[in-house]
């Protein structure tokens, strides 16, 4: 069995709000809530659910972008929401990120070689321009582009191309996980099929652990060993990839996947209209916390507080009707 990469416990990520005459804390957004996971070496952990769900901000946790509120963080069976500055910095080494916008998150004031060549000087990861004039040609080429492309800038790129450098940023230090917060949502639909190609090549050449945040539930289909599904903070469903889509069982996760368009004229399930809107994170609703949309519902849903229960070998849902 695969040695277990990193290991989430009870995560749990709020951001005060403040308010008052003191600027005091009135309330909390509860972005992310008691989420716990493990993700084995060389695998792709898919992470899905609707817009502000938490996925990013569950991302950006577990590699300590930002500070988890409560809960616990395992690299390679190291704490590292307990580690200091000096710690942190040797694993932003193994830990990286490419984020979803490739407009926003390339320096339009440095060349491409310039913006690979940062991240070898932060680590001090080899003594010689050449060497690391070297390694710039050999990332630049390992994610299809030439190396005339590193005297340009971001704006001399197309969104697609500035995603790849992005990539090969984060490629630069030799991480064992990268985080892709949602990697090709803000591309064109025929340029994703390339990057994520590209991303799943570089998986198998040089071993590499994804956590995939998306919200295109057939991509995630396509890169993802393991699939988690997110609804308001809380994993709500997680299975293998294949059985996932293939039975699932949360009342939420169904939703989703009936809403998946197909290109098939023949019949298909019918789809699953949820009701009303997601519901605040300020305030969430008692019991589930899916209860108000929930196609299946009983007055039960508004009491008890489900727990992530294994349904099958390796298959398990937030959901007592399951």
């Amino acid at each position: 069995m695969s040695e277990v990469l990193l290991r989430a416990e009870n995560v749990v990520k709020k951001f005060p709000i403040y308010g008052g005459l003191f600027s005091r804390e009135v309330a909390a957004v509860k972005a992310v809530q008691n989420v716990s996971f493990e993700i084995k070496k060389g695998e792709t952990l898919g992470l899905v659910g609707e817009s502000g769900c938490g996925k990013s901000t569950l991302g950006r946790c577990l590699i300590r972008l930002i500070e988890p509120t409560e809960g616990k963080v395992y690299f390679k069976g190291q704490d590292i929401t307990q580690a200091d500055s000096n710690a942190l910095r040797e694993l932003r080494k193994k830990m990286q990120i490419i984020f979803q916008d490739p407009y926003a998150s390339l320096n339009p004031r440095m060349t491409i070689g310039a913006i690979l060549e940062e991240p070898l000087l932060i680590h001090n990861l080899f003594d010689s321009a050449k060497d690391r004039a070297d390694r710039i040609r050999e990332l630049i080429t390992l994610v299809g582009l030439r190396p005339e492309h590193l005297n340009r800038y971001p704006h001399e790129f197309s969104g697609g191309q500035r995603q790849r450098v992005g990539i090969a940023r984060a490629l630069a230090v030799n991480p064992e996980l990268i985080i892709c917060d949602e990697p090709v949502s803000a591309l064109d639909v025929s340029i994703q099929a390339q990057v994520i190609n590209l991303l799943m090549e570089l998986q198998q050449k040089l071993g590499l652990t994804y956590v995939f945040i998306a919200h295109d539930l057939k991509v995630v289909e396509h890169v993802s060993h393991r699939v988690a599904v997110m609804y308001l903070g809380k994993i709500v469903e997680m299975a293998e990839s294949d059985e996932l889509y293939r039975n699932p069982q949360h009342p939420y996760t169904k939703a989703l996947l009936s809403a998946i368009p197909i290109p098939d004229p023949k019949p298909r399930a019918e789809r699953i209209i949820l009701t009303g809107d997601v519901p605040s994170p300020l305030n969430p609703p008692p019991g589930c916390h899916f209860n108000p949309r929930c196609p299946i519902a009983s007055e039960e849903c508004t009491k008890i507080t489900p727990e992530l229960r294994e349904i099958t070998g390796g298959h398990y849902a937030r959901c007592i009707k399951v």
